[in-house]
């Protein structure tokens, strides 16, 4: 009997159907100089709807110089990086734009890759290897890149409980203190919105004898004097070893990169399969992030953004608290609306697109756990006081046409699987 491969593929479709989880992609056009409006090309005749969950945080995708550096960089020179970066495709606007990251984080060194999943999966997994008999202490809410390079290096991990100092010190004090350490975490975790300890960390890192890894993926360009992230807002970069981010959040474009000593960074380059065997961001891109770093560092233009940004967030969490809606209060720029539960999330969402023309894509498990379920809004600096409102007004009628309770769910965070 022939093993039947599509009843396989269909009966694991069919669970995510079941449970609520299957992922529908809406077909968007962006309009540049209109954003966050956009076009749904998935309904006949397509529609113009109101964007409030993209990961663009300050609109800079859309900025005329930003578009202006990446038209110049292609018709100077072409498409396409030409390779990896072993094989032509170390560009000129690959390597001034790592000039630009070690600046903005003040780091000896700099490496550019593909994208954030890569930089955390390639870098956390070849620095572990590199260490003989490394022990990675890993925060239980650490996002699926960096759980992943966990898995990849194969060395031995301990699970620390989100955020908890005294439970991260206990599994540092029962270490080896020869052996080496890597503490990875994040600054600002993105479903939640809080904030890492940093200071704390970097006191037990160096209590402990261990190196430390922060992801700012969602917090450069949002936080500091210039953008550099949280640990720069808390005058703390000095502090760590590898600094990760991000080019396709704040900076508007696409790509991730690491900062850090020159013989670390090199490291990597040297060792890690997913630099070495990818094809490098292409011209345009790297131009368009050049332009988009050195904005975001500006006082008269980052900082502006940044503020503008901080005052829209908490004046979206001010006014659905008000109207009685389930509203996580968070430290940040992130504005989670809470469900509680995959069908109704799912629900929510159709209905704020099909009677409200209002985007905002549910969130299920895995990404967070059974049982927390959410709405992840992130307003921008561009959605003015009439999108807030009208945003309001319509989750209200959503919330009583689907009678969702407006009670903040038991379940927030859990142990991701790691």
């Amino acid at each position: 009997m022939p093993v039947n491969y599509d009843k396989h593929l269909d009966d694991a479709l069919a669970s995510l159907h079941e449970e609520g989880r299957y992922r529908v992609f809406t077909d968007l056009a962006r309009r540049a100089g209109q954003f966050p409006r956009a076009i749904d090309y998935s309904t006949t005749p397509h529609r113009e709807i109101t964007v409030w969950c993209s990961n663009d945080y300050l609109g800079i995708g859309q900025n005329p110089e930003v578009m202006e550096a990446m038209k110049t960089a292609i018709d100077e020179m072409g498409t396409g990086a030409g390779g990896t970066r072993n094989i032509s495709g170390t560009h000129h606007m690959i390597v001034e734009l790592e000039n630009e990251l070690c600046d903005l984080h003040q780091k000896p060194a700099a490496l550019v890759f593909t994208s954030g999943y890569i930089s955390n999966e390639a870098t956390i997994s070849t620095l572990a290897k590199l260490l003989p008999n490394c022990l990675i202490l890993s925060d239980e809410l650490n996002h699926a890149s960096m759980i992943e390079g966990v898995r990849q290096s194969g060395c031995s991990k301990l699970i620390w409980r989100h955020n908890d100092m005294a439970h991260l010190e206990s599994l540092l004090a029962d270490a080896d203190p020869e052996r080496p350490k890597l503490i990875v975490f994040e600054s600002v975790y993105s479903m939640d919105g809080d904030i890492a300890p940093i200071e704390q960390i970097c006191d037990l890192a160096e209590k402990y004898g261990a190196l430390t890894y922060l992801d700012e993926v969602h917090a450069v360009g949002m936080y500091g004097a210039r953008g550099g992230g949280i640990a720069e807002r808390d005058n703390l970069m000095h502090r760590i070893d590898v600094i990760e981010g991000t080019l396709a959040k704040a900076f508007g474009v696409m790509g991730g990169y690491i900062t850090g000593n020159r013989n670390l960074v090199d490291a990597i380059r040297s060792f890690a399969p997913g630099f070495i065997f990818t094809t490098s961001l292409p011209p345009a891109i790297a131009a368009g992030a050049i332009k988009s770093v050195q904005l975001v560092k500006q006082s008269n233009f980052g900082q502006d953004l940044r503020l503008r940004h901080q005052e829209r967030a908490e004046t979206l969490k001010d006014k659905l608290a008000k109207a009685g809606l389930p509203v996580l209060r968070t430290q940040t720029h992130i504005v989670p609306l809470m469900v509680g539960d995959p069908l109704l999330c799912k629900a929510a969402s159709d209905r704020l697109l099909n009677e409200h023309n209002i985007y905002i894509q549910p969130i299920n498990y895995p990404t967070v756990p059974r049982g927390a379920e959410r709405l992840r809004i992130t307003p921008t600096p561009l959605h003015d006081d009439d999108m807030i409102d009208a945003l309001v007004a319509a989750v209200s009628e959503v919330w009583a046409y689907l009678d969702i309770s407006r009670e903040l769910p038991g379940v927030i965070s859990a142990p991701a699987a790691q």
